[in-house]
């Protein structure tokens, strides 16, 4: 196929999420043609599953430019800025008003099963550049179809691939086989079977991150109305002075008043904390669970287990195109360094665009938290600009592609691991972000890395 019938396809966005959707509508402002794949039955169908979920961001911080020119003439009333939705809000008030607008260039029930060129598997050099992407999907009935595509943009996200419990990355020994009292999600207390399941129960939250807040909060709210309820806090690290957020300095206000509440939750005796663990296994005890460290510490026995430790890539349907990931994130290579949990303990993540996110196979981008790889806290803004620049970049508009001017909160990666999430190293970790958000034009000059900015 010759470049010109190329540029005739449509541009391949998998997700219908926040980002996928926002990068559908940026290629619509370049009069490109994109056509969006997601796998469930709805627009936000991952946000869905956490819509009792308040988010951090305003509304200010999470409507896409592009997007709001798209929903302007619709009649669509745009929420206070300054108002902090759930992600019910989000995918009710937002993410499905601005589906309906891209109508039949939005595909329900089709998941994407892999991604190549067009009669290149992996290997094959000759003539690669120059072939269509065949996007591979199937359908909820289990119908397979074949698509071809100019570029592909990959934003379905990591919701789909929690990390497990065991510390080596690997799920610990028996997870799999209690998984009937585990969670990997924030639980949805105003449901009441769900509701049921933890009243008047010992549960462990494992995780260090928002997430568990989140659910060491609910869990405290709970244990004041129903006897016996009790949240079991377990720590890779030991308690510092960052171990709860920002706090008062977070320059994201919602998170660290949650970082707060979640201390308020301890402090009170509704939950206790487990410092130094890292867990090797999950033992049954009548109808009980028991984890157990890799130093043979045993925990007193409790009824369930919520698992927070983050989310991981599914690369699986991407195994015939060219990336260039870290080795440790999996993100794209340029990008890693800005946003490495290794190297920014508490520190900025930088604006970036179509240079960070381009890979050894041409027209190939991921983004969102997808293109985050392994690493916390993702700002949707950030995925915006992301998908902004790609944008410019298939529109052949390569200055605007790497004039990306972002404004972020100096904190965003505050909680990675930092240099090892060893008890010993908690207390050298220092305090909450307080540094001031500077504007960045990224793609230009952007730092390789960062001792962070606290």
């Amino acid at each position: 196929m010759n470049a010109l019938a190329t540029d005739q396809l449509p541009v391949v966005v998998m997700g219908a999420g926040p980002i996928g959707l926002a990068a559908a509508a940026h290629l619509v402002e370049r009069g490109i043609e994109p056509l969006v794949l997601e796998a469930g039955p709805t627009a936000g169908s991952a946000v869905r599953e956490w819509s009792h979920v308040r988010l951090f961001s305003t509304w200010g911080e999470l409507i896409d430019p592009a997007a709001e020119k798209l929903l302007a003439p619709t009649g669509w009333v745009r929420p206070d800025a300054s108002a902090y939705p759930t992600g019910g809000d989000w995918a009710e008030r937002y993410l499905q008003p601005l589906a309906d607008v891209l109508g039949d260039k939005v595909r329900y029930g089709a998941a994407v099963t892999g991604v190549a060129r067009a009669g290149r598997d992996r290997i094959v050099d000759s003539g690669r550049d120059e072939q269509p992407f065949t996007v591979h999907i199937q359908s909820a009935d289990g119908a397979e179809a074949l698509l071809t595509a100019r570029a592909v943009i990959d934003a379905s996200g990591t919701w789909s691939a929690p990390s497990p419990m065991g510390a080596d990355g690997l799920p610990a020994l028996g997870e799999k086989n209690t998984a009937d009292r585990i969670t990997y999600r924030v639980p949805n207390l105003s449901d009441p079977a769900v509701r049921a399941r933890y009243a008047g129960r010992r549960t462990a939250i494992v995780g260090s991150g928002a997430s568990a807040f989140t659910a060491l909060t609910l869990l405290a709210d709970l244990a004041k109305e129903h006897d016996g309820t009790h949240a079991v806090w377990i720590l890779r690290r030991g308690i510092g002075d960052n171990t709860y957020g920002g706090g008062e300095a977070d320059q994201l206000p919602a998170r660290g008043a949650l970082g707060l509440r979640a201390k308020a939750a301890v402090e009170a005796g509704h939950a206790s904390t487990v410092t130094g663990f890292r867990t090797q296994a999950v033992e049954r005890d009548g109808d009980q669970l028991v984890l157990v460290s890799e130093n043979g510490r045993r925990l007193d026995p409790v009824d369930e287990v919520i698992v927070l430790t983050g989310f991981r890539p599914d690369l699986s349907f991407l195994s015939e195109v060219r990336l260039g990931l870290d080795e440790r994130l999996q993100a794209p290579t340029a990008l890693a360094p800005l946003i490495d949990p290794n190297v920014h303990s508490c520190g900025t993540v930088y604006p970036h665009g179509v240079n960070e996110l381009s890979h050894p196979e041409q027209g190939i981008y991921l983004v969102g938290m997808k293109s985050y790889g392994r690493a916390p806290t993702f700002l949707a803004m950030t995925g915006y600009e992301q998908v902004r620049s790609i944008s410019a970049a298939i529109a052949g508009d390569q200055e605007a592609a790497e004039r990306v001017e972002l404004t972020l909160p100096e904190t965003g990666v505050c909680g990675g691991a930092g240099l090892f999430d060893e008890p010993e190293n908690a207390e050298e970790s220092g305090g909450g972000c307080c540094a001031a958000p500077t504007t960045l034009q990224i793609g230009v000059g952007a730092p390789a890395s960062t001792s962070g900015g606290c």
